[in-house]
């Protein structure tokens, strides 16, 4: 149903156009054996229930019902409803028409809250959907259109006793689209049948926002070419006073040049905000706060004479007040737009510091009469940008990558990256001087912003790098990030989906962003891809703990019988990247870092160059530090750590290689019972999961192998012993071996330029890759034959039998009470009880790890005390009373045998693997 027809039907008499297809659609007297009969009654009397994002899923669950062969109506009254065999009562829970429904202690308590039970409304069955907000009521309408849609009996999915009652986790449950390629990116900006079924799947999967944004189709505007909409105003709104300012078209989309420069049509540039306008409209029509995204406020760029189009009649003083007068625009001509999505640091082309600038823009925010939230990328905000945005009035927002540019395993990380600490004696200058200076920690965590009492509430968002083509979906993951997407109070998470940059910088290809070679795999629409990703990510953000039965149904009605085994197999093969994300993260940036089609990192210093730039020195695959280093060691540290014979509770390389191993491994097995189990194996859907999983699984064994190889040389450098490389040798033609087979399996599969960049490294295929590995392989077997001493030193001898063996961790159950609160300025005291049959391990030490919630500081330790069978220590008043947060894990060892995490990583990588405690006693 359209947003326009909906709007037709509010200017009718809806209550008289209800009544009267109540009649046609429940008489008795249709002939032969009638189908279940269904009304559905919405409250006229209540604005909520009665508002057309309501009505809207009213309307799909009738349509979903028809389509499923049972009678169905919406109706006026409860008179007209007689002679049904079920009411769905759509209202408030004190009005009129609920009466005869059980009371219940449970509720709607948030606006996004739903509430279903079942009753009577007069002599007939009823069931109630309640809500407080227009989301509670669309969420309960929604959740009874899938149950009849996808059930094997479409009339058993609406019969249930008891209460239902459900309440969001997350405060923000958001996806946004970015517009970055004018060859990739105009068929979907254009295509009004696209918007209205995409946007479907986001409501129907329980996310509460949108965003389309415009103008990162570039990290920084140096050496532009593709560049539509980048700077968007003049691309859709043309700006009194301003009649000078214009786009000139340089070249067409494919980057040929034009003989001379054209304007911008003003029949496209209407065509454009009437795009912004239909999105905007569309997606409020379903109940979803829409933000419009702008990232790039620069109007020209540097170093970049191949540009696509040139922004013509602005000048540097007329700059911050055309933009402010265009925003005012967009604002007024699309009342939906609930929230601005912007980067305030150098790469939006305004150089930081430049404050005036932002305060300028933003009187266009506190100008436009209602509320508009303002989500400031958090990269570089200090509090003199929180205070301009403050002073507008309006909520504000700091969005902050959750785990660097990448998807990582579903916690926060517990450390950030050495790189990333900021250095008090650094001075930086230009457009970077907070987030390359003071501020340098802001880039790519959540940095200092969980402050008591600040302006501001943190939004995490994830961003595309590490997984950003192939489709992943992981229940345990999903529900990992729920439960940490609103840590220290966050108001939940923004994410960037799938397929995000692709034909950025210029890169983009006609033939479908999915990029299959094998043109039967292309879904009608990018989107039906991920339709699965979507439904387990909103589902589970909206409740961690959700009843798995919400997406298996999805799977059954596609995979049939095989549906329990692709779910198996496709969340395995998810867990992949993450884990190596987190454990091993060569590159910060997604503009680096692509493990899905990696770039090799070399083994052997000295032989190929690093291809990133953020690593640590010496750059080489060893000396790679982990995106979280307080949980993760790098592969030098343990090499050191088995030479030395030195515990080291962290998670070892060759710990994460094991994890590998087996989630590939399970991950296979589940696909080889989904081929034989699935109802159509050959068909699209289940072909685009078996070679995306495919490809991961090769990737986790290619990893594995790689890290195993990793340890076994640094082995050998560190000491000297050519044996010690000849198990080096061994893994990394594994892992050669296993990326050659999926690259060759993959070339019938995708593109031979799957493109997300200008540069090798962000385009290309994983056929490409291969003559860098190899010229690794020859280095390291160059290097090994090299090597004076034959025999194994005792030192080396051990290290290597260490490296071989079954990492065995222990699993020795603790008893810890989380506080609930801290008072602060008052000690936190603190226990730990390890299970140990009763009797005290006098062999046993353990040590408290604790830091405020603050990635500008480094985490501190201190031995704890036996006590009372366990063990206690406690975190000073004098470091309480700070205004943040605190965390702190456990740290046990066993003498000189063992030693370990607590709470550490649960069997699936899941759960956070510290403490944290936020809520604060006055």
């Amino acid at each position: 149903m359209t947003s326009d027809s909906l709007a037709i039907l509010q200017r009718r008499d809806f209550l008289k156009l209800a009544g009267a297809a109540s009649v046609v659609g429940l008489s008795r007297s249709a002939a032969g054996a009638s189908p279940r009969r269904i009304a559905i009654i919405i409250d006229a009397q209540d604005a909520t229930a009665s508002s057309i994002p309501v009505r809207r899923a009213a309307e799909q669950l009738r349509e979903d019902s028809l389509a499923r062969g049972l009678m169905c109506a919406l109706v006026r009254s409860a008179e007209q409803a007689a002679g049904s065999d079920l009411c769905i009562v759509v209202a408030p829970r004190n009005s009129p028409l609920t009466h005869a429904f059980p009371a219940s202690s449970a509720s709607p308590s948030n606006a996004d809250s739903t509430f279903l039970v079942s009753g009577r409304l007069a002599q007939t069955p009823a069931l109630l959907v309640s809500g407080i907000g227009p989301r509670g009521y669309i969420y309960g309408l929604l959740e009874l259109a899938e149950r009849v849609r996808f059930a094997s009996d479409p009339e058993s999915g609406l019969h249930f006793s008891g209460t239902v009652a459900e309440a969001p986790a997350n405060q923000v449950r958001a996806v946004s689209r970015y517009f970055c390629s004018e060859l990739e990116d105009k068929p979907w900006y254009y295509d009004k049948n696209f918007w209205r079924e995409y946007l479907d799947v986001l409501i129907a999967s329980r996310f509460n926002r949108f965003t389309l944004a415009y103008g990162l189709e570039y990290d920084f505007p140096r050496g532009v070419t593709d560049d539509y909409l980048h700077f968007p105003y003049p691309y859709l709104v043309e700006v009194p006073g301003y009649s000078q300012v214009q786009v000139l078209q340089l070249a067409s989309q494919e980057g040929k040049r034009l003989a001379s420069p054209v304007p911008l049509p003003a029949s496209e540039r209407d065509e454009n905000m009437e795009m912004l306008r239909f999105v905007a409209a569309e997606a409020g029509a379903r109940g979803l706060h829409f933000q419009l995204g702008i990232w790039t406020h620069a109007y020209e760029w540097t170093a970049s004479p191949n540009a696509y189009h040139h922004i013509d009649g602005l000048t540097p003083d007329t700059h911050a007040a055309y933009c402010r007068d265009a925003l005012a625009i967009l604002l007024g001509e699309c009342p939906e737009i609930a929230g601005l999505t912007m980067r305030v640091h150098g790469e939006s082309g305004i150089p930081e510091g430049s404050y005036q600038f932002w305060a300028t823009l933003f009187e266009a925010i506190s100008g436009c009469g209602r509320t508009v939230e303002i989500d400031m990328h958090a990269k570089g905000v200090n509090q003199t940008m929180i205070d301009i945005a403050s002073a507008t009035g309006m909520p504000v927002e700091l969005g902050a990558k959750y785990s660097a540019e990448h998807q990582s395993l579903g916690y926060n990380q517990a450390d950030i990256r050495a790189l990333e600490i900021p250095n008090p004696d650094h001075v930086e200058s230009g457009p970077f001087s907070l987030s390359g200076g003071a501020r340098l920690f802001t880039r790519y965590g959540y940095a200092d912003f969980f402050q008591q009492g600040s302006k501001s509430q943190l939004l995490f968002r994830l961003w595309p790098g590490s997984q950003r083509h192939l489709l992943s979906a992981d229940p345990e993951l999903c529900g990992a990030y729920a439960r940490t997407a609103h840590f220290c109070g966050a108001a939940g998470i923004d994410l960037m989906e799938p397929l995000t940059f692709k034909g950025r910088e210029g890169s983009g290809h006609p033939g479908g962003r999915c990029a299959y070679s094998d043109q039967s795999l292309n879904p009608k629409a990018d989107w039906e891809k991920f339709e699965y990703y979507y439904r387990l990510w909103g589902r589970h953000l909206y409740d961690p703990d959700v009843n798995p039965e919400v997406w298996r149904r999805y799977l059954r009605r596609e995979f049939g019988a095989g549906a329990e085994s692709v779910e198996t197999a496709l969340a395995n093969a998810s867990r992949l990247l993450p884990l190596v994300t987190s454990a091993h993260l060569p590159s910060a940036s997604n503009h680096a870092f692509w493990p899905e089609i990696n770039t090799n990192m070399p083994i052997v210093l000295g032989g190929e160059p690093s291809p990133y730039g953020d690593t640590p020195s010496p750059k080489c695959f060893g000396t790679v530090s982990p995106l979280d280093p307080q949980m993760f060691s790098t592969i030098s540290e343990h090499a050191q750590d088995l030479l030395a014979g030195k515990l080291n509770p962290k998670y070892s390389p060759i710990e994460v290689a094991e994890w590998l191993e087996s989630f590939a491994g399970a991950s296979g097995e589940a696909l080889a019972n989904a081929r034989i189990k699935a109802t159509a194996p050959a068909s699209p859907s289940f072909r685009r999961i078996e070679e995306d999983v495919l490809i991961q699984n090769s990737l986790g064994l290619f990893f594995a192998a790689k890290l195993r190889s990793g340890v076994f040389f640094e082995i050998f450098n560190q000491s000297g012993n050519r044996e010690a490389g000849r198990p080096a040798l061994t893994q990394y033609q594994a892992a050669r071996q296993a990326w050659a087979k999926m690259a060759e399996r993959a070339r019938t599969v995708y593109m031979s330029d799957i493109s997300y960049g200008n540069v090798p490294m962000r385009r290309g295929h994983w056929t490409d890759r291969l003559a860098e590995i190899d010229k690794d392989i020859a280095a390291m077997q160059k290097a090994i034959d090299g090597a004076l001493d034959p025999t194994a030193p005792p030192t080396a001898a051990r290290a290597l039998k260490l490296a071989s063996s079954v990492q065995n961790r222990p699993s020795l159950n603790c008893r810890h009470a989380v506080p609930a609160s801290f008072q602060p300025g008052q000690a936190l005291s603190l226990s730990l009880v390890p299970s140990t049959s009763g009797n005290h391990d006098s062999h046993m030490m353990v040590r408290l790890n604790y830091r405020h919630v603050n990635q500008g500081e480094r985490w501190r330790s201190v031995e704890m005390q036996s006590a009372d069978g366990g063990y206690g220590a406690v975190i000073p008043g004098e470091y309480t009373g700070s205004p943040f947060p605190l965390q702190y894990y456990f740290e046990l060892r066993r003498e000189n045998e063992e030693s370990w995490l607590h709470p550490g990583f649960n069997a699936t990588l899941s759960n956070q693997p510290y403490y944290a405690v936020w809520e604060r006693r006055s």
